[in-house]
């Protein structure tokens, strides 16, 4: 898996936390990032986005994650999340601010994940390298 993703030097790796097994399988389960339009794609790709549940004039207050999508790529990105959060403060801070607000670890896991999902979508399509310090 090292040579591998030595050999096709992605952007992904930049990110603190991420290895190359975790960059592999997030690489390898999203393939050419061009066919997802928007960041949110990606995210329902891997089943973190909200499911919702409402019915006529109910709107419910809480929702789980969807898991619709890929179980590959959703265990590689919370995985990667959570090392993620141990090493960089911009994700940290990201993290403590959602478990102030009462969220269980795995809950803010998801949402660190989400916000994971997007930084790599803007990296692979701008090709710019991961900078959040």
């Amino acid at each position: 898996m090292q040579s591998i993703m030595l050999s096709l030097d992605s952007l992904i790796m930049t990110i603190p936390g991420i290895g190359f097994v975790n960059g592999g399988m997030i690489l390898g389960e999203i393939g050419n990032i061009k066919r997802f339009s928007n960041a949110s794609k990606v995210l329902a790709y891997a089943g973190l986005d909200p499911s919702v549940y409402q019915s006529g004039n109910f709107v419910a207050k809480r929702t789980r994650m969807s898991k619709r999508g890929s179980k590959t790529l959703r265990y590689a990105l919370i995985n990667a999340a959570n090392n993620v959060v141990r090493n960089n403060d911009t994700f940290k801070a990201y993290y403590d601010t959602k478990r102030a607000e009462g969220r269980n670890h795995y809950n803010t896991l998801g949402h660190c994940a989400g916000k994971l999902v997007r930084v790599i979508y803007k990296m692979l399509t701008d090709e710019v390298e991961f900078n959040l310090d």
